[in-house]
Parts: C-alpha cells; structure tokens; sequence
C-alpha cells in the first residue's frame, strides 16, 4: 500500500502542474487577446499609446479612441467570453450531452424574448437596459424546461432536459419572429443585437453585467464537485452523498445567470460554449475544478481574438464577432460530431 501512494502521489502532482500550467497559458493568451484588441483595428494604435492612454489618460486622439471604444468592447468581450466558456462547461456536465451549449435548456431564446418584449414595448433603450429583460426572460425559461423535465418517472433526467429545452427553444423561437414580424421598429431595433457583435456598447453596460456574472460565477464553481459525480451517474452521485437535484438545478441556475448577462451585453454568440469546455478538458484532467475556471479563461481569450479578426478580414469594414465564431465553430463541431468518442 506504501509503494502505491507514493506512485500515485507523483502522478497527482504532475497533473496539478499540468493543470496549473494550462491555467497559466490561458490567462497569457487572454491578455494577449486584451492587447490585440486595444491595439488593432481600423485606426491601428501603437501598444505604447495604449499604455499610456491606460495609465495617463489624455486627449489625444489614440487616447481618445483607446478609452472610449476599446476599452468598452475589449472589456465585454472578456467577461462575456469568460461568461459563456463557463456556462457551456456547467451545461455540458448538467446534460451529460457533449454537444450541449447555453441552449440546451432554451436559455439564449428565453433571453432573446426577454430583449424583444422590452423592445416591443418600450421597457428599455440601449444594450445596458437590455440585461434585466434578458436575465428574466432566460430564467423564466430555464424554471419551464426544469418543470417540464421534472414530471413524470425519473425527474429531471439528462435527456428530458434536452428534450424540453428543445421544444421551449423552438417555441420561444416562433412567438418572437410574430412578434418582430409584426412591428418594423422592432426589428430594426432587435436585428443590430441579435448579430451579436461587442461594437457600440459603452462602459455603464460592463458595470451592470458584473453583479450577473459574479453570481453565475459563484453558483456553478459552487458545483464543481457535485458536476464531477454527475459524470458517473445520478445513481453514483447519490451514493457519493451529493444530491443529485440540487446540483443539477444550482449549476443550470447559475448558467443561466452567465447567459443572460453575456447574451444581453454581446447578443447570441455561437460556438463559445460548445467548444471551449471540450478544449479545456483534453487539456487538463483534475475534474471540474480545473474545467471550469480553464473554460472561463479560453472564453475570455477567445471572444476578443474573434473581434480582432473580424476588424481585419475586410477592412475598413468589420464582421461581428457572433459571425466569425460562428464561422470557425462551422468546422469544429462537424469535427466534434465525427469523433467515435464524442458521446463518451
């Protein structure tokens, strides 16, 4: 028994490294995205400028263009990104479905009616006012997938989720093309938004996604434990002593939160959620204490390197970044799709 502990404790020691190592990697790729981001686009600026923008201020026109415009969009794209990597890692733990992203439950529909309802009716004007709606109108979905799922033999099973998630996206989805439909206003209004892009917000809009992402934070990392005996089963969870619903409904709560703050802020952006949580797993192997913060910083990193390039693909035009991760993500989960082990 001796000489297998201290064969294993090497082994666990060298996967904390490994973990802590990717962890590291991410966080320098992620303020690499930061730079590139204040620093490239239609008016290219120097990244001595940009730091001297940051710490001085000033009113130069590099200045001017750093604080106003950069620093807003940059500063979305990181917590958004960071908001949808960490939601996409809980959904896919929750569902057991690897190719599960924040609309798995109908979370991203629910917020995109909860945005058309307050447009439709005058409830709010701007990106910052969009938030409150959206967090509402994906928690009133999230709260009828969980009860739909929750009837019947089995509650809230992975794949009654799935199912219901499905159905109410697909419901949701109808009722906002009449509603848009029926009024020209507000699909003009709606359809700059739903493109998801990260241009044209102002700083008021990341203040008021903070409190929204700190809670979602917290929920899901509160789970993480609980997510990691989910993969063995609900009848092993249980008999691990954790309950298997409360985990399930604190770890989708809190995606949800993350959603709705991110979609708000950014509009539906594709790919992030799906993809970054499987990468984050291939790259480390302790469980959902290491998945969940590496998810938060690929996401983190990748949003923003998405806006860069889509500054710089047809310039001085610029793609959102909704469509360039949407383009990659094309690729990447046919990939995902044609793995034999996707379904592991």
């Amino acid at each position: 028994m001796r000489h297998t502990g201290r064969a294993t404790s090497p082994a666990r020691v060298g996967r904390r490294t490994r973990s802590a190592a990717c962890l590291l990697a991410a966080l320098v790729l992620a303020l690499v995205a930061v730079g590139l981001s204040l620093c490239v686009g239609t008016r290219p600026v120097p990244l001595s400028a940009v730091v001297d923008a940051l710490v001085h201020g000033g009113s130069s026109p590099d200045a001017l263009v750093v604080r106003s415009l950069r620093m807003p969009r940059t500063a979305i794209g990181v917590t958004a990104g960071a908001a949808l990597g960490l939601a996409g890692a809980a959904l896919q733990a929750v569902s057991r479905n690897p190719l599960a992203d924040p609309g798995i439950l109908g979370l991203s529909q629910g917020a995109a009616a909860g945005v058309v309802v307050a447009i439709s009716l005058g409830l709010a004007n701007g990106f910052g006012g969009y938030v409150w709606y959206a967090f509402a109108g994906a928690v009133a979905a999230a709260c009828a997938v969980y009860a739909i799922a929750s009837r019947g033999r089995g509650g809230a099973s992975p794949v009654k989720l799935a199912l219901a998630g499905t159905a109410l996206s697909a419901m949701t989805a109808g009722a906002t093309t009449v509603v848009l439909t029926s009024s020209s206003a507000t699909l003009d209004q709606f359809r700059f938004w739903q493109v998801g892009a990260l241009s044209g917000r102002d700083a008021g809009t990341v203040g008021r996604m903070l409190p929204f992402l700190a809670a979602g934070a917290l929920l899901v990392l509160a789970c993480a434990r609980g997510l990691d005996a989910l993969a063995l089963g609900d009848d092993t969870a249980r008999a691990l002593g954790h309950r298997v619903h409360a985990v399930r409904a604190c770890a989708a709560l809190g995606a949800t939160v993350l959603t709705a703050a991110a979609v708000a802020a950014a509009g539906p952006i594709a790919f992030v959620g799906l993809a970054v949580p499987h990468l984050a797993r291939r790259l480390v192997a302790g469980g959902h204490r290491w998945v969940l913060p590496l998810s938060a910083l690929l996401g983190a990193g990748l949003l923003p390197a998405a806006d860069v390039a889509g500054r710089v693909v047809r310039p001085p035009a610029e793609v959102p970044a909704g469509v360039m991760t949407a383009l990659v993500g094309v690729p990447v989960l046919i990939a995902l799709v044609r793995r034999k082990d996707v379904g592991a």
